[in-house]
C-alpha cells in the first residue's frame, strides 16, 4: 500500500513538472510570436499617427482642401465599416472579445480577426481619428497566442492560457510595462489568480518583452519609459497635503468616469438602432466627428500620446485652441477627447479606447492641477496629480484598480507618488461601487453575448469521470480554468458525495457534476471533454 502511494505521489509530481514545462514553452512560443506582431503593429501605428498629424496640418493651412479630407473620412467609413462586417469580431478594441476568449465564452478564428483588426486599427489611426494601438494589441496578441495553440495543437485547456498569455504580452509590448501585463491577465482577463495563469503570462510577457526592446535597438528607437516628461520628488509626494489634494482631484474626475460610462452605452443603444447599409452607415458619424475635431484640437489626434506627454513639466506644453488661454484650451482638447472617445466606442469602431482613456484622466488632472494652484497647492504637486488622475478615470471606468496603479507607475518609471496613488484609485473604485458601474469590458463582453436577442438557450448538465491522464489531477478547483459558463457543483468519491468549493483537489476516479447555461456556440462541453475525460451515458 505504501509502495502504491508513493508510485501514485511520484506519478503526480512527473504530470504537474511535464504541465509546468509544456506551459513554460507555450508560453515562450505565445511571447515570442506575439512580441514580433505586436511590435511591428505598434510602430506602423505609431507612424500612421505622424503622418496623419502632418496631412491635418496641411489642410489646416490650406481650408480649401478640407472637402478632400472629409471625403476620404467617408471612403474610409465604408472600408473599415466593410471589414468590420465581415471580421465581426473585430468590433471595438477588442479586448471585451479577448476577454471572452480567455474565460472560454467566445472562439473565434484567429488569423482572419488578427488580419481585420491589424488591417482596420491602423486604418482608423491613420485618417485621425481618437484611436490607440493598446486596446487592439490586446485583441492581437490574444489572437497570436490562439494561433500558436492551433499550429502545436494543443488542448482547449491548454489554450485559455495561451490566449491569456498572447493578451497581456500584447499590452506589456504596447506599452513597455511588463507587470502592468502580468496584472492585467489577473485582475481583468481571469479576474482571479492561478499559477498556471501566473507561469504562462510570465513566461510570454518576458519574452514578448525581450523581443520588442531588441528590435526596437536594432531599429535604433528609444526604449525607456513611456512618459518621460514628468517630474516628482518623494518628499513632496509624501507630505500630507498633498493626500487632500489627490483626494478632492480624484473625487471630481471619478464623477467625470461616471459621466463618461452612462453616456458611452447610451451612445451604444443609439447606434444599434442604425440600420443604414447593414449597419456600416452608423460608422460614418464618428469618422466625420474626428475629422472636425483633429482640424479643432491637434491633440486629440491619436491615442493620446502626445498629448499626455506635452502635460508633464519637463515638455514645450500643450499647444492653444482658438488662441484661448491653457485652462481653457484644456477644457475643449478634454470635451472633445470624451466625445469622440464614446462616440467610437458606442458604434463599435475597430480602435483602442485604452489610451484615450488615459489621455481624459491626464487632461482632467491638469485642469484640477490649475484649479488647485489657485487655491494654493505648489506648482511640483502638478506632475504627480496628472499621473493618478489617469489612474483614477481607468479605474473608475474599467474597474481595475491593480492595473490602474502599476501601469502608471511603470508608464513613468517612478514610484514616488505610489502611495497617494492607491488612494486616488481607492476614491474612484469607490465611487464606481456607489453608482452601480459594472466594468466597462466586462459590460461590452455581456452585450456581444447576448446580441441579436441571443440568450443563454441551454441548460447544462453532464457528469464526468476524471481519467488518469487529466491534467487537473491535483489541483484545487480554485486553479482551474473551467469555462466560466460553467460550475462544478458536486463530487462523487467513491461512496463520498459532497459539494466542492475553491480548495478542493481533484482525484483520478472522481466523478465531477458540471452545469451551467450555455450561450449559443459555447463549445463548453469540448472543453470539459478535453481537461476530463468523455461525459458519462446516463
Amino acid at each position: 500500500m505504501r509502495e502504491k502511494k508513493i508510485k501514485e505521489k511520484r506519478a503526480l509530481f512527473g504530470r504537474r513538472l511535464g504541465n509546468g514545462l509544456q506551459l513554460v514553452l507555450v508560453g515562450a512560443l505565445t511571447g515570442a510570436f506575439a512580441g514580433v506582431i505586436v511590435t511591428c503593429y505598434t510602430l506602423l501605428a505609431a507612424m500612421s499617427e505622424e503622418f496623419s498629424r502632418g496631412y491635418y496640418g496641411f489642410f489646416r493651412d490650406n481650408p480649401a482642401f478640407i472637402p478632400l479630407l472629409f471625403l476620404a473620412l467617408a471612403l474610409g467609413s465604408v472600408v473599415v465599416g466593410g471589414i468590420v462586417r465581415f471580421f465581426p469580431y473585430i468590433r471595438g478594441s477588442g479586448i471585451p472579445q479577448t476577454e471572452g476568449s480567455m474565460r472560454g465564452l467566445m472562439r473565434f478564428s484567429w488569423y482572419r480577426s488578427l488580419t481585420g483588426m491589424f488591417v482596420s486599427s491602423l486604418l482608423c489611426i491613420f485618417l485621425g481619428m481618437s484611436a490607440g494601438s493598446e486596446g487592439p494589441s490586446v485583441f492581437i496578441g490574444g489572437s497570436a497566442g490562439a494561433g500558436v495553440a492551433e499550429t502545436l495543437r494543443t488542448s482547449a485547456f491548454i489554450r485559455r492560457y495561451q490566449v491569456t498569455g498572447g493578451a497581456c504580452a500584447g499590452l506589456a509590448v504596447a506599452f513597455n510595462a511588463p507587470l502592468t501585463g502580468i496584472v492585467f491577465a489577473f485582475e481583468e482577463g481571469q479576474k482571479r489568480f492561478t499559477p498556471e495563469v501566473f507561469v504562462c503570462s510570465f513566461t510570454s510577457v518576458t519574452v514578448a518583452v525581450l523581443i520588442r526592446n531588441l528590435l526596437l535597438a536594432a531599429l535604433g528607437r528609444p526604449v525607456g519609459a513611456f512618459f518621460s516628461t514628468f517630474s516628482f520628488s518623494q518628499a513632496d509626494m509624501l507630505a500630507p497635503v498633498f493626500y487632500a489634494y489627490v483626494l478632492f482631484a480624484a473625487l471630481i474626475v471619478s464623477l467625470v468616469g461616471i459621466g463618461f460610462f452612462f453616456a458611452l452605452f447610451a451612445l451604444k443603444k443609439l447606434f444599434s438602432k442604425i440600420k443604414f447599409w447593414k449597419g456600416i452607415g452608423k460608422f460614418l458619424i464618428p469618422f466625420l466627428l474626428a475629422g472636425a475635431v483633429g482640424l479643432i484640437a491637434a491633440e486629440d489626434m491619436g491615442g493620446g500620446h502626445v498629448f499626455i506627454a506635452s502635460l508633464g513639466s519637463a515638455s514645450e506644453g500643450v499647444g492653444s485652441v482658438f488662441s484661448a488661454p491653457l485652462w481653457a484650451s484644456l477644457i475643449i482638447i478634454v470635451l472633445l477627447k470624451l466625445l469622440v472617445t464614446a462616440f467610437n466606442m458606442g458604434a463599435g469602431v475597430p480602435c483602442g479606447a485604452f489610451i484615450p482613456m488615459l489621455a481624459i484622466g491626464a487632461g482632467l488632472g491638469a485642469l484640477m492641477g490649475l484649479l488647485l494652484q489657485k487655491m494654493g497647492m505648489p506648482a511640483g504637486y502638478a506632475d504627480a496629480l496628472i499621473v493618478i488622475c489617469m489612474a483614477v478615470f481607468f479605474t473608475t471606468v474599467v474597474r481595475a484598480p491593480l492595473t490602474g496603479v502599476i501601469m502608471t507607475v511603470e508608464l513613468t518609471w517612478n514610484f514616488a507618488f505610489l502611495l497617494p496613488a492607491v488612494l486616488g484609485v481607492a476614491v474612484g473604485y469607490l465611487i464606481g461601487d456607489v453608482f452601480r458601474v459594472k466594468p466597462v469590458y466586462e459590460r461590452l463582453l455581456d452585450e456581444m453575448l447576448f446580441e441579436g436577442g441571443n440568450e443563454k438557450v441551454e441548460r447544462f448538465a453532464a457528469r464526468f469521470c476524471v481519467e488518469a491522464t487529466s491534467p487537473v489531477i491535483g489541483r484545487k478547483l480554485s486553479d482551474i480554468l473551467f469555462p466560466s459558463d460553467v460550475r462544478i457543483t458536486r463530487i462523487e468519491r467513491g461512496e463520498e458525495r459532497f459539494i466542492p468549493d475553491g480548495n478542493s483537489r481533484l482525484q483520478a476516479g472522481d466523478i465531477l457534476t458540471a452545469e451551467g447555461e450555455l450561450f449559443a456556440g459555447s463549445d463548453a462541453p469540448d472543453q470539459l471533454t478535453e481537461m476530463l475525460g468523455e461525459p458519462l451515458k446516463e
